[in-house]
């Protein structure tokens, strides 16, 4: 399993990073376990989790994931031989049962950082990451830029020394940002070179065949500053394995039982999705592997975050990481780019 530096630090994490969300709701503790057991006999030591995870996210099930997280590190006995990320929630999605309301305060940051790392069963995080702003701006698929003058915003100032704190106390070893636009990111880097607190190392935010949009501003930050891209939702949601083409919905998928990811199921997404999936079938490949080859080939990425419900997509995402695209395939890629530009946000 090749490796890649994690920013500008000593740490080396695999090019395929686990993703977790998940278990404790579409996957049992048992099949967690099947996972973690197999990803690192394939020499992966990256596990990407977060404090609201399994989603979607429900009070009931709110935490399982890194209680299942921690209680297998706790059995396989091999804690510093991974790198474990978290994360912080910020505000609203739904979570008003997350402290009353979570937000990117000092207060609240502590509070989520001392529950991952007691779920976790560990004494620290490697990389504890704000999961996405406490202010108004465009994420989670937001296009259209509009101010809004009745903004409670969370300073990023307060946010940073608070994590700066944990990281002085050896309870987080370096911070990321996710779902961070780069206006956000500037501001986290001149803040911690201002105050000497910890620099950001990575960020982490969706990037896959049918969103791109990191490649606009973000990529250069993470050449220039680095800020590498942990790269979510690499197959789209599912999208780009073609399961969902001419109208499927594969029983216990995910977009079949919810209706809330429908960020990758419009119809241009479609026909995008077809023409990938048709050639990644003239070159021999899967879909799957198509898409994930293509998102481990970019330099700027530092690890790519798969996630898979059953050991058979287990296998074949992990995989992707021995498969090299050749110039002429890379070629068509951005053909079939060129055509379908940002068919989704």
């Amino acid at each position: 399993m090749q490796t890649r530096k994690l920013g500008f630090t000593d740490i080396e994490v695999s090019l395929i990073c686990l993703g977790t969300m998940t278990w404790g709701e579409q996957n049992s503790e048992q099949e967690a376990f099947q996972q973690l057991d197999y990803a690192m006999e394939q020499g992966i030591n990256f596990i990407d989790a977060a404090e609201m995870y399994p989603v979607p996210p429900r009070a009931e099930t709110q935490g399982l994931t890194e209680q299942y997280l921690g209680n297998w590190l706790a059995r396989r006995g091999q804690r510093d031989d991974l790198v474990i990320a978290s994360k912080v929630a910020g505000p609203g999605n739904g979570l008003g049962y997350l402290r009353g309301g979570p937000r990117l305060t000092r207060e609240h940051i502590r509070s989520a950082c001392e529950g991952s790392l007691k779920r976790l069963q560990t004494d620290y995080i490697d990389l504890y990451q704000v999961h996405w702003p406490d202010r108004s701006a465009n994420f989670f698929g937001k296009l259209g830029y509009d101010r809004n003058p009745d903004e409670q915003m969370t300073p990023i100032e307060e946010t940073l020394e608070a994590l700066d704190e944990l990281v002085r106390e050896g309870k987080v070893r370096h911070i990321g940002l996710s779902n961070e636009t780069p206006w956000g990111t500037m501001q986290y880097l001149r803040l911690a070179e201002q105050h000497g607190w910890p620099r950001v190392v990575s960020i982490q935010n969706p990037y896959n065949l049918l969103n791109r949009s990191f490649e606009a501003g973000l990529a250069e930050f993470a050449h220039r500053e680095g800020t590498g891209l942990l790269a979510y939702s690499p197959l789209a949601f599912g999208m780009l394995t073609g399961k969902y083409l001419g109208g499927k919905w594969p029983e216990k998928a995910r977009l079949t039982l919810y209706e809330r990811f429908s960020r990758y199921t419009n119809d241009r997404a479609a026909d995008a999705t077809r023409a990938y999936v048709e050639l990644a079938h003239q070159h021999g490949l899967t879909p799957a592997q198509l898409a994930l080859a293509w998102v481990n080939s970019r330099e700027f990425v530092t690890s790519n975050i798969i996630g898979a419900t059953t050991m058979e997509q287990l296998r074949e995402n992990i995989g992707a990481a021995s498969v090299t695209l050749s110039p002429d395939l890379v070629s068509a890629i951005e053909a079939i780019h060129a055509e379908f530009t940002y068919p989704c946000p």
